[in-house]
């Protein structure tokens, strides 16, 4: 029986957290320059930013046409 991998576990927890704080901050941001509605939904006619993707998210390459 295989044990169990403690430090990932607490790594992928800390990772989750720093996420969440750093999701957390971009809102209060957005919150400040009127990006977001009061009610937490983007307003009209925002689009949302390339480099705001997933980390780890396939980008299509350009294609050589």
């Amino acid at each position: 029986m295989a044990t169990p991998n403690y430090g990932f576990e607490k790594r992928q927890k800390e990772l989750a957290k720093k996420r969440k704080k750093e999701e957390k901050l971009k809102a209060k941001s957005d919150r400040k320059s009127g990006l977001l509605a009061e009610d937490g939904s983007e307003i009209e006619g925002e689009e949302g930013d390339a480099d705001t993707a997933a980390p780890g998210a396939a980008v299509p390459p350009a294609s050589a046409a």
